[in-house]
């Protein structure tokens, strides 16, 4: 009060001694202006002194403020957010570029000039159909000798045939003669015993027949070596008409047909050009179906199987996702980087997926959802809001230890606004984010700290800023 009456007495010194100086000293040109300033300097500080006052009043056993006025002046500005369920990793994200899920080079298999090439670029293909042609003016002289040949060994052979069935008719003959003289002998001896011949008649009977014996056997041996030089020029037969196949395969060679049904999609060769023995001349591909091949850190491939379904987004495609499944997973890892190959591939039933477009390969986390909230949220042990975790945890983002945290959680609306202090058990950690496994519900409002310092019970006002 004191303080008050002071003020007062010097209010009303300045007011008088405004009278004083207008009258004595600026005179009646500039009264009016000068009193305009000292009325502002005069009153301006009315209002703290009301303030004043008032605390004075209070402080001397005036009736208290009303609760609501006191919640205005007490209440502390926080930002609040809603707990929502979610996951901190972020989906495992690969990139490389479509492949058919089949490819073919269709090479050239002789030496020689292509002459023609009958599919472009784009055009569809059908297995069998021909595509390109080689001149094969070389290949067909060498099937035409290699068959001359064949024929003169076949005469040959037919020759060699004719000489065993003249030495089978010799000793067929032979075979006859010997009958003949063996009954000869028998006849003959009967007339040397009878005395109607001579012992040496007998003796002659006995020749003959031996001569027939050898004749027999002789031409039996014929037989036995002209059917072997049958079988030798047979034998030549044989390796001459695997010659003829083999001159005949390599002539169908200059006609290069489609191994498969497919789409051509690179043209190396043009028509003059000169080929070697595997001289690649087209690509063609299976583009029923896109394949991806991503390498994938051995980290993260426990994460990964076949049969697994993943989002596949093509750069071409901008705004659109493809499914897509995980269909090989390579036994063994590249020794450079250490990357194992992952094979994905997506359907192209209408084929306008094409070959060499940059790819997005996306792997759903496996973590179950649950509540996350900005780490800042949490006050540890230390009584600090938002001590970050491990970084180590926050990098790698998969580590599922749990700890304990509070959250100041918001309770009532409007001016009875409150904070609880509430202990919740947290999980996983990264990106700033963690995750809640108990303590917090979804949509309960929690505070996120932007430097005040709370306790439990602590009367809140809600920033313009808050969910």
């Amino acid at each position: 009060m004191v303080h008050l009456y002071q003020r007062t007495d010097q209010t009303e010194a300045l007011r008088r001694l405004s009278f004083v100086c207008q009258e004595k000293i600026f005179g009646e040109k500039h009264k009016q202006k000068l009193f305009c300033l000292l009325l502002i300097y005069v009153f301006l500080p009315l209002p703290y002194l009301t303030g004043c006052e008032l605390l004075s009043q209070n402080g001397a056993g005036a009736q208290p403020k009303t609760s609501g006025s006191i919640q205005k002046e007490t209440s502390i500005n926080v930002n609040v957010a809603i707990a929502k369920t979610g996951t901190i990793e972020e989906p495992l994200e690969y990139t490389d570029t479509t492949k058919p899920v089949r490819e073919v080079s269709l090479r050239s298999q002789i030496e020689g000039r292509l002459l023609k090439l009958n599919v472009d670029v784009g055009d569809t293909v059908r297995q069998g159909q021909i595509l390109a042609q080689i001149d094969d003016t070389l290949l067909l002289t060498a099937v035409n000798e290699a068959q001359a040949e064949l024929a003169a060994l076949e005469s040959e052979v037919a020759q060699a045939q004719n000489r065993v069935s003249n030495a089978k008719a010799r000793a067929k003959q032979a075979e006859l003669e010997l009958e003949q003289a063996q009954i000869d002998v028998a006849r003959f001896k009967s007339l040397q015993e009878a005395g109607a011949i001579s012992r040496q008649q007998a003796e002659l009977a006995q020749t003959a027949a031996a001569t027939a014996q050898q004749n027999l056997l002789a031409a039996n041996e014929q037989i036995s070596t002209e059917e072997k030089a049958v079988t030798a020029a047979q034998g030549r037969v044989n390796a001459q008409q695997a010659v003829v196949a083999q001159n005949q395969e390599r002539q169908s060679y200059a006609l290069l047909a489609a191994p498969m049904n497919g789409v051509v999609f690179d043209k190396i060769t043009e028509p003059g050009d000169l080929l070697t023995v595997g001289s690649e001349i087209l690509k063609l591909g299976d583009f029923s179906r896109i394949k991806i091949n991503i390498p994938v850190s051995d980290l993260n491939l426990r994460n990964i199987q076949v049969g697994q379904s993943v989002s596949v987004r093509l750069d071409a495609f901008t705004g659109k996702s493809f499914s897509g499944t995980v269909t090989r997973i390579s036994p063994a890892a590249d020794l450079a980087s250490l990357q194992v190959p992952v094979e994905v591939t997506i359907p192209n039933s209408n084929g306008r997926i094409g070959s060499g477009l940059f790819a997005r390969v996306s792997f759903a986390s496996a973590t179950p959802s649950r509540i996350v909230i900005p780490e800042t949220a949490l006050q540890r042990g230390d009584g600090e809001m938002g001590t970050p975790r491990d970084k180590e945890l926050g990098k790698q983002g998969d580590n599922t230890q749990s700890s304990e945290a509070k959250v100041f959680v918001v309770t009532g609306e409007g001016d009875k606004a409150q904070v609880r202090a509430r202990s919740v058990k947290v999980g996983a950690s990264a990106n700033e984010q963690v995750e809640i496994i108990s303590g917090l519900q979804p949509g309960e409002r929690f505070v996120i700290p932007s430097g005040q310092s709370l306790k439990d019970g602590d009367t809140v006002r809600l920033s313009i800023i808050s969910e």
